[in-house]
C-alpha cells in the first residue's frame, strides 16, 4: 500500500480517486464506517480508494504542549487502511501553510493536485482556516468544483457514539478490553526495543523495553499483553507500563515479558497489545518481594490470555 504526500500532486494512477477524509486516529468502528463507504464507492465506480489523514494531528499543531494522546502511529494506520482494502494512504502535513488555507482553498487542493473525484467524511468533519468548513459547505464546494461529497453518520454501540476521545478515556481508566470493543482490536503500542538496566533478566523475567513517545498514556500498571514479533510470531506475556517505582531512577516505559520466549529483540520493531489491566504499579521493599509479585502477575496474565 503506497503512502502519498498530501502536499504534492498525486501520481496519475491515483487521480480520480474516492478519498476518505479525516484524522482516523485509532481507526475505530466509526472511522471504519467512513473508510468502508469510500472503498465501496471506489469499487462501484472503478476508481482508486484513498484514505487521507493528518500528521501531526491538528491538536498537536495548535496545542504543542498537550499531553501525548495518539492511539496509532502513521505506520499502524497505513497497515490498518490497507487491511481494510484501501489502495493508498494520503498524509497531509499539518503545518502553518495548511492551517492558513481557507475551506475553499483546501477543497481546490483536493480536486487540483490530488485529483479527487469524490470525498467521504464523518458528519462532524470540519476543515479550513478556523474550522470554517463543515459537511454542508463541502457538498456545496463539491457541486461548484466538480467532486461528490458524502457524510457518514456516527456509529454507536448502544451506550454512546464511538469516538477516539471515549477510547482514550477508557484506556486512561484501565479498561483496555472495553476500548478494544470500540477499536475492534486491542490497543497496541509499536516501537523499537531498547536496551535497559537488565534487572528483569537478573530476576528471571527479561523484558523488551519500549518508549511510549507520542502514544496516549494508558493507566499505569501491570497488563496481560500479546506481542507481535518481527518474524510474525505472536507471543503472550505480562508487562509493566509506567515508571517502575521500585527501580531508581524512575523511567517511563512499556516493559513486556514474553512467556516461553528466548532471543534478542534489541533494535527490532515489535507491537504490543494491551489485553487486560491486572493491577496498579507498586513500590516494593526489596527485589525478592518484587520477584514474588511478578510470578503472581504472570500467572494471572496466563489465565487471562488462555481465554482470549
Amino acid at each position: 500500500m503506497e503512502r502519498l504526500d498530501g502536499g504534492s500532486a498525486v501520481p496519475p494512477d491515483y487521480r480520480g480517486g474516492i478519498v476518505a477524509l479525516g484524522n482516523f486516529d485509532g481507526f475505530h468502528r466509526g472511522h471504519q464506517a467512513v473508510v468502508g463507504r469510500a472503498i465501496d464507492r471506489a469499487r462501484e465506480q472503478g476508481r482508486p480508494a484513498i484514505v487521507a489523514t493528518f500528521d501531526p494531528h491538528p491538536v498537536r499543531y495548535f496545542k504543542p504542549d498537550a499531553p501525548p494522546f495518539r492511539l496509532t502511529t502513521l505506520d499502524q494506520r497505513q497497515r490498518l487502511f490497507g487491511e481494510a482494502g484501501a489502495d493508498a494512504m494520503l498524509v497531509f502535513t499539518f503545518d502553518a501553510r495548511l492551517a492558513k488555507l481557507s475551506a475553499r482553498e483546501f477543497a481546490e487542493h483536493l480536486v487540483g493536485p490530488l485529483g479527487a473525484a469524490g470525498v467521504v467524511t464523518g458528519e462532524d468533519f470540519t476543515f479550513g482556516r478556523g474550522r470554517e468548513g463543515d459537511v454542508a459547505m463541502l457538498r456545496a464546494l463539491g457541486e461548484t468544483l466538480g467532486f461528490t461529497a458524502e457524510a457518514v453518520a456516527p456509529v454507536g454501540d448502544g451506550a454512546a457514539v464511538v469516538s477516539s476521545s471515549r477510547i482514550r478515556t477508557l484506556l486512561q481508566q484501565g479498561h483496555p478490553r472495553e476500548a478494544a470493543q470500540l477499536l475492534t482490536r486491542p490497543f497496541a503500542i509499536r516501537g523499537v526495543v531498547e536496551p535497559g538496566a537488565k534487572l528483569g533478566r537478573e530476576l528471571g523475567y527479561p523484558t523488551a523495553n519500549l518508549r511510549l513517545h507520542s502514544y496516549l498514556r494508558p493507566k499505569y500498571g501491570i497488563y496481560a499483553v500479546r506481542g507481535m514479533l518481527p518474524d510474525g510470531r505472536i507471543v503472550d506475556g505480562a508487562a509493566n507500563l509506567g515508571i517502575r517505582p521500585s527501580i531508581d531512577p524512575p523511567t517511563e516505559l512499556l516493559e513486556p515479558y514474553f512467556f516461553d520466549f528466548s532471543g534478542d529483540l534489541y533494535g527490532r520493531t515489535i507491537e504490543v497489545e494491551l489485553i487486560e489491566y491486572l493491577r496498579g504499579e507498586e513500590k516494593f521493599d526489596d527485589l525478592d518481594a518484587l520477584k514474588r509479585q511478578m510470578e503472581i502477575d504472570c500467572d494471572r496474565a496466563r489465565a487471562v490470555l488462555s481465554t482470549r
